[in-house]
């Protein structure tokens, strides 16, 4: 799908063509509208492929007069089982003399506030400043998904306290995951930030300075956050093994004095339906209290040893 936005009265409004210093929006394009992008528009094909593969990780690169701009995206989706879970996807900037393209494989939560004119001051025609907005909106929607990341942690944490559920664990596991996703993605987009913050690349302006400034300490932060909760989820999760382990050998403790406990009356029953004889008190009543008798003790010495 191919969208074309432009500024009214300092608002971005949706247009039916393009027209010069426009943002042209391209989510999900067909083959068709591929081709499109190549030879009406006159996009370098390596660079539209570059920013439709899953795989792309963050970049910059300059060809004739298109600049590539591959910066990752945070997002975030739930399981069948209500498993939330967090991942990062490539999106391709492309600035052109005319033009400033964004293309990306999925709707991304960035784009839709972009669109919907939720970034304040978004002038497409300001291309340079077009695109540090979108890189500090990306920046901080990293920022608020770490802190989904630590709260729903938090929350896991408290429930596993009262019940080991393996839909907790499997939650905690794909926040670890997710982590490792942002971490990866955040220095990569690092690096493409420090590439254009030595304005080689993209013409930086002196108003500029300062955004493209505010947007390397977001990212910085972002990563200093992604690291420090990669380090406490892990922990936790070593925790709670440790503590799942010492619960099981607490039920095999349990299960075992009921081993030894169920086991005494059978003995002691054994001997007295043989025919044995000289028994002591062969009548029926001294077999079953010598059984209880010895329960009771057996229980007694167990659950001391148990305290000790």
């Amino acid at each position: 799908m191919i969208k074309f936005y432009t500024t009214s009265d300092g608002n971005i409004c949706q247009a039916d063509e393009p027209s010069d210093g426009c943002w042209i929006s391209v989510v999900a394009p067909t083959p068709q509208e591929v081709m499109e992008l190549i030879e009406t528009y006159g996009l370098d094909s390596g660079f539209v492929k570059s920013s439709l593969d899953e795989e792309e990780s963050s970049r910059i690169e300059r060809e004739d007069n298109q600049t590539l701009i591959i910066i990752d995206t945070p997002m975030s989706s739930v399981d069948d089982d209500d498993t939330q879970s967090f991942y990062t996807q490539p999106m391709g900037i492309i600035l052109t003399e005319k033009y400033v393209f964004t293309i990306s494989i999925a709707e991304t939560h960035i784009l839709t506030e972009a669109a919907s004119g939720r970034i304040r001051n978004l002038r497409p025609s300001f291309r340079t400043r077009f695109v540090l907005q979108l890189l500090l909106r990306i920046a901080a929607l990293f920022l608020t998904y770490l802190k989904q990341i630590d709260k729903i942690s938090s929350a896991a944490e408290q429930q596993l306290h009262d019940a080991m559920k393996n839909e907790l664990l499997m939650q905690l596991l794909a926040l670890e995951k997710s982590l490792v996703y942002f971490s990866t993605s955040l220095k990569a987009n690092e690096a493409t930030i420090e590439k254009i913050f030595r304005g080689r690349v993209i013409k930086l302006y002196e108003e500029d300075q300062d955004l493209l400034e505010d947007v390397l300490i977001e990212m910085k932060q972002a990563i200093e956050m992604a690291s420090i909760y990669t380090g406490i989820l892990s922990s936790m999760m070593d925790g709670f093994s440790s503590v799942i382990s010492n619960n099981l050998n607490v039920v095999m403790w349990r299960l075992t004095i009921v081993t030894v406990i169920l086991e005494i009356p059978n003995i002691i029953f054994s001997f007295y339906g043989i025919n044995t004889v000289d028994l002591p008190l062969p009548f029926t009543w001294f077999p079953i209290t010598l059984a209880v008798l010895l329960m009771v003790v057996v229980s007694y010495l167990l659950i001391k040893t148990k305290k000790k």
